[in-house]
């Protein structure tokens, strides 16, 4: 063990004996847990502390001793360097096995949940190209990974389309090739880049808040609908018209080309004005032979194949037969609602962004769906006794939470309305486990099925079901 910068240690010849949260292996020295990333069980490497906790350290690998049988090569160029993909070393099968480990461990520490009731993890039919949606940054500040030092500052290229650097609000990393999302993505982002440079558009500068060209977003439909949106930080008709129409041009299988003029500090284009420039100011989905429309700014699942698999785990885990009242709750554009409608005497949806609960309802009239009902809202606002009281008691709750889970309240509640079953639906196995500990007093978990949504990352979907205590 030797002493680094800022008297952070390095420790020589450890092996890497598991896979953790946070896409980062794990390693112990002196009964001392190390994270690190992009490491695999089973190699053997020196590290480089770089964050010192009361807890744990956080640690790079510095040299690699011996690989770990478990490691394949990266498809990726931007591997280690990119904020996403981070298991891309690993095989898909290796990762699955991880992360229905991560879950049972989140479900036993944390919610101490007897987990044997849990199925194996049902992995994602693609694990490349199977996202619906990306968003790239424009940015004058490149991350430059490669560059001479012989050439000025001032004459290189710090012109960059692409992601965040990780923890760097202001350093984007130019893609070359992104294997999340099928073609035409990386074929109009290098357009769109080619024409910026060749015309001398102005690259967006965070800092000072300059520049023209600020994000492009993707978004890809299985009916083959194709969405473009522009992000610009101000106005400039002639510049706008003629990249608009050169996009147009090279990309006429675009269904729906819009633009934004963004003039605020921050990214998010929630309460943006869209404005359409050619075709639809919306794309269709379908599912089951439901049409779902998802407009610019509208949630829908990322995985479309694998979303329909979570949708139909979803509603077997109901045990619908067509007279239960069901509570929908965070129910975003309604898709689940309207998916399980069919099976239900009756859904009542409720999400707090209130273009998601018209989405919603612009949902069930399209598909002619008469027994959904929707409100918007903050959860713990909307949905308490006197609700209850007035919509009825649910026979089936559907909850699908944020990242951060449940508000302790509406935990509380689900225990005092005693609906018989409730089917929770979560991205984060650590919350959900939270929650499940507080769901206890009252319900048995029945079943546990863990579902891949994100392949080369360390993300999983987690569905759990709980049936009311028998007094």
């Amino acid at each position: 063990m030797g002493r680094g910068r800022r008297n952070l240690p390095k420790f020589e010849n450890i092996e890497i004996i598991a896979a953790g949260s946070e896409g980062k292996a794990i390693a112990k020295v002196d009964d001392k847990v190390i994270f690190i990333p992009f490491a695999a069980p089973g190699d053997i490497v020196d590290l480089q502390v770089v964050k010192k906790k009361k807890s744990y350290l956080e640690a790079k690998v510095t040299h690699i001793h011996k690989s770990s049988e478990l490691r394949i090569e990266p498809k990726c160029s931007h591997f280690a360097v990119c904020g996403g993909c981070k298991w891309q070393h690993l095989p898909y099968d290796e990762q699955i096995k991880f992360k229905q480990q991560q879950v049972k461990d989140q479900l036993e520490r944390i919610g101490k949940i007897d987990t044997s009731s849990m199925q194996d993890i049902i992995g994602a039919p693609d694990d490349y190209y199977y996202r619906n949606k990306l968003e790239y940054t424009f940015s004058n500040l490149a991350w430059l990974t490669e560059f001479s030092k012989d050439i000025d500052y001032s004459e290189r290229n710090m012109n960059a389309l692409g992601f965040h650097i990780p923890g760097m609000f202001d350093r984007i990393l130019n893609i070359d090739h992104c294997y999340l999302q099928a073609e035409p993505s990386n074929e109009i982002r290098l357009a769109v880049k080619k024409y910026a440079d060749e015309n001398s558009l102005n690259y967006f500068d965070i800092r000072r808040q300059t520049g023209f060209l600020r994000n492009l977003i993707i978004r890809t439909a299985s009916t083959s609908d194709l969405m473009v949106i522009v992000v610009l930080y101000h106005e400039d008709e002639e510049k706008r018209e003629a990249l608009l129409n050169h996009i147009q041009e090279l990309f006429p299988q675009i269904t729906s080309l819009m633009y934004i003029i963004n003039e605020k500090k921050n990214d998010s284009i929630t309460d943006q004005e869209v404005k359409l420039f050619a075709g639809k100011d919306h794309m269709m989905e379908e599912m089951e032979g439901l049409k779902f429309k998802v407009g610019p700014k509208s949630f829908y699942q990322t995985n479309n194949k694998q979303a329909y698999n979570l949708y139909k785990i979803t509603r077997d885990y109901a045990h619908l037969t067509g007279n239960e009242l069901v509570y929908d709750l965070y129910t975003g554009t309604g898709t689940i609602a309207n998916f399980i409608a069919s099976k239900a005497k009756k859904v009542i949806g409720i999400e707090y962004v209130d273009e998601a609960i018209e989405d919603a309802k612009i949902n069930s009239e399209l598909n002619s769906i008469s027994n959904t009902e929707f409100f918007a809202g903050d959860m713990v606002k909307v949905l308490d006794d006197l609700f209850v009281d007035t919509h009825g008691k649910p026979d089936v709750i559907i909850t699908d939470p944020p990242r951060a889970g449940m508000h302790p309240k509406v935990v509380e509640l689900l225990n005092r309305i005693e609906a018989n079953r409730i089917v929770y639906v979560s991205c984060n196995s650590a919350t959900q486990a939270r929650d499940l500990e507080i769901l206890k007093e009252k319900y048995d978990i029945k079943e546990i099925q863990p579902i891949d949504m994100f392949p080369q990352t360390h993300h999983v979907e987690n569905v759990v079901v709980l049936e009311l205590k028998s007094n």
